[in-house]
């Protein structure tokens, strides 16, 4: 598979897309009025505990409160023993936090909507092999590695760096999914910046609370740390002064990979390459079309994201189940592309054709999984329901590319949809007869949407004259161009 990442860089913003086979795939944006809070270690106050809901707010300087869930506090394995039982329970928030308590907390997740960004207290740094948690303890290897012999491999490595460099400095390390195949000295040296980041932590952890202690790299260095595998081909950026930047971090990280960071100096814009641009117009549609005819319906709402398959034009060769099964296995494919794309999260059901034979659904799960191994996010499905519905979930840890780049339209205020000319028509009248019931008037203006008054005078002006009748006074029309087709105001004269 051949894999390139493209680093756009303009003054207010950064993006960064991961592009395999010359298809886009995921695709990173940061703004310098919104950049990403993922990772950043604050000083934080809690202003309230909320033991119904084993929580607290904790104010760490954001706009809004942020929220501390009681599994993300690291404690003591004695904070709370059950004698009578001798098991440990899980503490309840009150035994672990209590209002005016000053932490050091890391945010898990950026503010999402109306959310605040969610916080723990387990520390972790990560850099370009490993992940230092300063109040743990062990050494864990990604879970991404499955080759067992190398998961040994490193496990060794780290045992005989701890060994030899001794544990002093205490903590735990997770060994990243990059590290598969890392000698002990790339090891060793993102140990030795790990600790050296921490002493840095330390000396400012005592800052008053709302202050920022640690902030993570911009956009352009972590795509490096976090994406550049060996099986990237080359990673482009447009900008000089970035590309100093990303081929300094790169130099001192991982020297075997710095040739690989090239400066683009084309004429045509980075993201025109492989259509990047076109992509990102099309991951906001709300239709995506398949190859075969079919097509894919993704609907995001507050709850959940929904996502229905249709054979369109596609109208196969053989029978009604063939075809379903083939759009199915490409709408598959689709689906998990348009996930990572999308940065789509929480609860997702999919609504696949129907398919009676169990031998086809089967293949179908099976290559909806194929395909999502690809993914950085965790992601977890559940077999087709009674109701043929695929039921799954992915971890969401950022907001999704449409929250990120559109606002809710302000005509329908998100809903996707108006009232009718015909159903506004019937509402004046009732307001009308409302309003003349209430109050003595001589006249009565009613200022709409154009379309709202033209259809008042042409395919209503029998009901308009009748009205008139009941009301007993003159009704008079007025179009106002700035107003929305469900938007009207009765004017009492």
């Amino acid at each position: 598979m051949s894999r390139e990442i493209l680093v756009n860089i303009t003054p207010r913003e950064s993006r960064a897309a991961l592009v395999e086979n010359g298809v886009l795939q995921e695709l990173y944006v940061e703004r310098a009025n919104r950049r990403g809070l993922v990772g950043n270690l604050y000083r934080g106050r809690v202003t309230r505990v909320l033991p119904g809901m084993q929580a607290a707010f904790v104010e760490v300087g954001l706009e809004r409160t942020a929220f501390l869930h009681a599994a993300d506090i690291q404690y003591p394995a004695d904070v709370h023993t059950d004698a009578a039982q001798q098991v440990t329970p899980a503490p309840s928030i009150q035994q672990l936090v209590t209002q005016g308590d000053e932490l050091l907390v890391q945010v898990l997740k950026d503010p999402l909507g109306s959310k605040g960004a969610r916080l723990t207290t387990m520390i972790s740094l990560a850099s370009r092999f490993l992940v230092f948690m300063p109040l743990s303890a062990g050494v864990g290897v990604s879970s991404r590695i499955e080759e067992e012999a190398e998961r040994e491999r490193l496990r060794g490595l780290m045992r005989t760096l701890l060994e030899t460099e001794g544990e002093a400095s205490g903590g735990g390390f997770i060994v990243r999914t990059a590290a598969r195949g890392a000698p002990l000295e790339a090891l060793a040296a993102d140990r030795i910046y790990l600790l050296r980041l921490w002493e840095h932590v330390r000396r400012r952890e005592r800052v008053p609370p709302g202050t920022l202690v640690h902030e993570e790299p911009p956009l352009s260095v972590r795509i490096l740390r976090d994406e550049l595998s060996p099986e990237v081909r080359r990673v482009m950026v447009d900008s000089p002064a970035e590309f100093a930047r990303m081929r300094s971090f790169a130099a001192a990280f991982m020297p075997e990979a710095a040739e690989r960071v090239e400066l683009y100096s084309g004429t045509r814009p980075i993201f025109d390459l492989h259509g990047v641009e076109e992509e990102i117009g099309r991951a906001l549609e709300r239709k995506v079309m398949l190859k075969s005819g079919g097509h894919i319906v993704i609907d995001q709402t507050e709850a959940m994201t929904t996502i229905d398959v249709n054979t369109g034009a596609f109208v196969g060769t053989s029978n009604q189940e063939d075809t379903g099964f083939r759009t199915n296995l490409e709408a598959a494919v689709m689906v998990a592309r348009q996930l990572r794309l999308r940065n789509l999260g929480g609860i997702i059901i999919v609504d696949f054709i129907d398919m009676q034979d169990p031998g086809h659904r089967e293949q179908l799960l099976a290559a909806f999984r194929a395909a999502l191994a690809g993914d950085r996010a965790q992601t977890q499905i559940a077999s087709v329901s009674a109701l043929g519905l695929v039921e799954m979930t992915r971890k969401r840890t950022r907001e999704s590319l449409e929250h990120l780049l559109c606002t809710p339209c302000p005509s329908c205020e998100g809903r996707g949809f108006h009232k009718s000319v015909e159903t506004v028509c019937h509402e004046i009248y009732r307001e009308a007869l409302r309003q003349s019931r209430q109050f003595r008037i001589e006249q009565l203006v009613v200022l709409a949407n154009p379309e709202v008054v033209e259809r008042l005078l042409d395919e209503e002006a029998t009901v308009l004259a009748d009205l008139e009748a009941q009301v007993g006074k003159p009704i008079r029309l007025q179009a106002e161009a700035l107003y929305d087709i469900d938007q009207y105001d009765l004017v009492l004269a």
